[in-house]
């Protein structure tokens, strides 16, 4: 079954857990600059029955490089440990920066879960909309068995990326950083790494997308957004960042926005700026 929207109000939510079951995950990480402890901050309060989708978990342990995704055996298995199913119908949110649920979303597509939708807003549209909230550790589930069905239309590796790079073509590009960062006028928050852009990317910083409220722009005016960045129609997409996570959120939204095929390149700018050689270009520079 594929959900009609990949993006869900809380009055939705609200209404439909009264009516079925439906398992809503607690994806909240940290981003560059915030200060949160997502697991004190899930304690203090969550959604009724959460659980806790740790993306840290749901990454592959033998990579350096941050928060990269894992194997379909790696999935499977935490997403076992969390008692889902390919069956199961689920709502990742967080606690407010909604990248965090987006990757999470984006893990996953990436491994073949259909029934799957992100709270628009996370837990602060939540508890504005009247939502019930608990606090504590979590009850424990019983572990079930996850099969997973890899989508590649969702992942671009680093050897795609030079290609891309390297051809021109018709697939965009787009940088979910800061425009800073993406301009190379801002210092990068990882150490040793040199701020600036892959050749043909566009800046779009995920922010963008949002109301003040951190809720998703209406679908028109996602495209409006995509459009003034260069994407329109079709277009085969590829979002990168800083490390795959607020990357996320333009694919995300590029679904929302009834655009094209849009992927998303997991390494980002941790793998690319550190590259030796790597062809990296800057804006906007005196």
């Amino acid at each position: 079954m594929t959900m009609s929207s990949p993006l869900i109000s809380s009055r939705e939510l609200i209404a439909a857990r009264a009516t079925r079951a439906i398992v809503a995950l607690d994806a909240t990480a940290k981003l560059p600059g915030e200060q949160t402890d997502p697991e004190k901050k899930l304690l203090e309060t969550h959604l009724p029955g959460a659980r806790r989708f740790d993306i840290e978990l749901f990454s592959d342990p033998e990579n350096p490089l941050p928060h990269m995704a894992p194997s379909a055996a790696g999935f499977a298995r935490q997403a076992g440990r969390l008692g889902l199913t390919r069956d199961t119908e689920i709502v990742f949110y967080d606690q407010g920066n909604i990248a965090s649920s987006c990757r999470a979303w984006w893990l996953a597509r990436l491994f073949g879960h259909e029934r799957v939708r992100i709270l628009d807003g996370g837990l602060p549209a939540w508890r504005n909309a009247g939502g019930s909230v608990e606090a504590g550790v979590p009850a424990p589930v019983p572990e079930a068995r996850y099969e997973t069905r890899l989508n590649t239309r969702f992942l671009k590796g680093l050897g795609d990326m030079l290609a891309l790079c390297a051809g021109g073509g018709e697939t965009a590009i787009l940088d979910a950083r800061s425009r800073g960062r993406f301009d190379g006028t801002a210092p990068e928050p990882r150490p040793g790494l040199s701020s600036g852009h892959m050749p043909g990317a566009a800046n779009l910083p995920f922010g963008e997308l949002l109301t003040e409220e951190r809720l998703f722009l209406p679908p028109d005016v996602l495209r409006q957004r995509f459009a003034k960045a260069g994407v329109h129609g079709n277009m085969p997409l590829v979002a990168t960042c800083g490390s795959g996570m607020t990357a996320a959120a333009i694919v995300f939204g590029a679904e929302i926005a009834g655009l094209g095929p849009a992927s998303l390149y997991d390494g980002s700018w941790a793998e690319w700026a550190a590259m030796p050689g790597a062809p990296i270009e800057k804006t906007n520079q005196a």
